[in-house]
C-alpha cells in the first residue's frame, strides 16, 4: 500500500511585525480575478509564524509552512528567510 506524502501549506510572504516573542507577523499577497470585469487585483492576509530565536527583521522575506497549532493564533512557522544582496 503506498502512503501519500500530503504537502503541506506553504505560503512566501514579507515580515510586518516582529516585536513579540518568538513570533513574526507575515503579510501574504495573492491576486485574484474579478469574475465580473476579469480586472486582478491584490489580496492580502496577515498570519502570525513561529520564530525560534526572534531571526528575521521587518521588511525580510520569509517562507511559511503550516504546522500544529503552536498557540491560539499561530499556525505556521518560518522555514526560510531569503537572503537579498
Amino acid at each position: 500500500m503506498e502512503q501519500n506524502a500530503s504537502r503541506k501549506q506553504t505560503f512566501i510572504g514579507v515580515v510586518v511585525k516582529a516585536a513579540m516573542k518568538d513570533t513574526a507577523t507575515v503579510k501574504v499577497d495573492r491576486y485574484v480575478k474579478n469574475a465580473k470585469y476579469k480586472k486582478y487585483f491584490v489580496r492580502s492576509k496577515k498570519y502570525l509564524a513561529h520564530d525560534p530565536g526572534n531571526t528575521v527583521k521587518v521588511g525580510d522575506t520569509v517562507t511559511i509552512v503550516a504546522t500544529r497549532p503552536i498557540s491560539k493564533l499561530k499556525r505556521f512557522a518560518i522555514v526560510q528567510k531569503k537572503t537579498e544582496e
